[in-house]
């Protein structure tokens, strides 16, 4: 089967992850268990997603001329990513997140780096690639503006359009005309469509708002979709030991955008996306965690029969 062709335009990061038994109050010192690095960024850990899933993947972004941009370049290429559109800058640091781990959950801090010298006119100078996508996935580790740009170019050639849409802010309606589907957890869904209050806490009413492109994450409880009539649709989370969720949120994107861009319908990328990230959860590590393809295939095939 011929491979989907997914264009990735995002951040690219170095993954700085302490270990610790609690997260330090203000002023305090404690003695974390172990300190790694990993590559990271939401833009790159998407497209190793994409890329584990079976499809062609082509990255656009920057990182700086120094250790960390090299050994992240590499690793990608390693990954079978397409790496001619990622730009080396010399006047800023590649991008990193510092990210505290305390009983599997997370906290991260990230400092783009890099990662904003991703402008408007180099998205526009890759038209020819985005038209010829068959989806484009995007996030907000880059400058707003940049992304807007690449919806724009991609809505202009009928190419779909992902946005996951963290780390949150309120969106313009312009750019959520341009993409086809949005991919906040609870928190980001209120905080893109401007809701506070209880209005923020019922996430159905605002799913509906925006028919048929929200598939909204929510943790162990597996992921919510609305259906262009405005229904709202559950795929539940699967029972797994968890070891780590650090890219269990870029491994549902990845696995997302894979099955749309084979034209599977809304019902079933959910399906296999939330499948895909319950994997990812059970190892350590962002993009060291996430699957294969025959593995989400042989983990959906198990819990079928055990149904």
């Amino acid at each position: 089967m011929k491979k989907s062709k997914v264009t990735v335009i995002g951040s690219i990061n170095m993954d700085l992850v302490t270990e610790t038994p609690r997260v330090p109050a203000i002023g305090e010192t404690v003695l974390g268990r172990n300190f790694s690095t990993f590559p990271g960024g939401k833009g790159a850990n998407q497209a190793v997603a994409c890329a584990r899933l079976g499809a062609e993947v082509t990255m656009v972004g920057c990182v700086g001329d120094d250790g960390f941009g090299r050994e992240l370049v590499h690793y990608l290429l390693t990954e079978h990513i397409l790496m001619d559109y990622v730009e080396p800058v010399t006047h800023t640091a590649t991008g990193i997140a510092s990210i505290t781990v305390q009983d599997g959950d997370n906290s991260i801090v990230v400092v783009p780096g890099a990662n904003h010298e991703l402008t408007v006119k180099k998205v526009a100078a890759l038209e020819t690639i985005i038209q010829h996508s068959d989806i484009v996935l995007l996030q907000l580790e880059i400058p707003l503006e940049t992304v807007e740009a690449a919806a724009n170019i991609a809505h202009k050639h009928g190419v779909p359009v992902v946005l996951n849409p963290a780390p949150a802010v309120r969106l313009p309606e312009n750019l959520l005309d341009k993409v086809s589907f949005i991919t906040p957890n609870e928190h980001e869904l209120a905080i893109m469509a401007g809701a506070e209050g209880e209005q923020a806490e019922d996430y159905c009413s605002l799913m509906q708002r925006y028919p048929g492109k929200v598939v909204m994450t929510k943790g162990s409880e597996g992921a919510y979709y609305v259906l262009p009539d405005g229904s709202v649709g559950h795929e539940p989370g699967r029972k797994v030991e968890v070891m780590d969720t650090t890219g269990a949120g870029d491994t549902f994107n990845g696995a997302l955008a894979v099955m749309l861009a084979e034209g599977k319908s809304l019902e079933e990328a959910t399906k296999y996306a939330v499948a895909a990230s319950a994997l990812s959860v059970t190892r350590f590590g962002a993009q060291s965690g996430m699957p294969t393809k025959d593995q989400v295939d042989n983990f959906i095939q198990q819990m079928e029969r055990s149904i």
